[in-house]
């Protein structure tokens, strides 16, 4: 177990970088292959690698920093494929919140799907930077395009966006 655990952190790495590689840029330049390259912490109560299935599960108060991105969750799930040497989905559930600086995602579940760069927060997603806010029942984001789509789910569910006009003309380049 002990060395089956760099791999995993490795793995939950991957998905710190690529659950905010476009806000990463935007506020510090970093690139995704220099987030990526970066050192992970995680703890966790419980870790469980598991080579046959090529996956790794963290349980309990799990905390992820990579650089200025940290991700808390009850679980993290992720599933790897060897052939590729890549992850192919993360699942992280439970009181899911990414937060990067004034940037803060939250939802019950979010999963990242690796060779699409897209998340999806589902559960009821909320999604804060400064004063701005989007809520919706689903938000997907399209890390390769910097965009986002939020939906208000079944039965005539509503998305709301609170925008701060003066915090976008102070975070826009200049």
């Amino acid at each position: 177990m002990g060395k089956r655990l760099p791999a995993a952190a490795l793995l939950l790495g991957a998905a710190l970088c690529a659950a905010a590689p476009v806000a990463a840029q935007q506020s510090t330049g970093i690139s995704n292959r220099e987030l990526g390259s970066r050192p992970i912490e995680i703890t966790a109560d419980r870790v469980d690698a598991d080579s046959v299935r090529n996956s790794v599960t963290f349980e309990g108060n799990v905390v992820a920093v990579q650089a200025d991105v940290t991700l808390h969750a009850n679980r993290v799930h992720a599933e790897y494929s060897r052939e590729a040497k890549a992850i192919e989905r993360i699942v992280a559930e439970g009181d899911v919140r990414v937060v990067q600086g004034d940037r803060e995602a939250r939802s019950p579940r979010a999963v990242f799907y690796n060779l699409e760069q897209r998340v999806v927060l589902s559960g009821g997603a909320d999604l804060r930077q400064g004063e701005n806010t989007l809520r919706g029942e689903t938000l997907t984001l399209y890390l390769r395009e910097n965009r986002s789509v939020a939906t208000g789910g079944e039965g005539g569910g509503r998305v709301r966006a609170v925008i701060n006009p003066k915090g976008i003309m102070e975070q826009a380049p200049k």
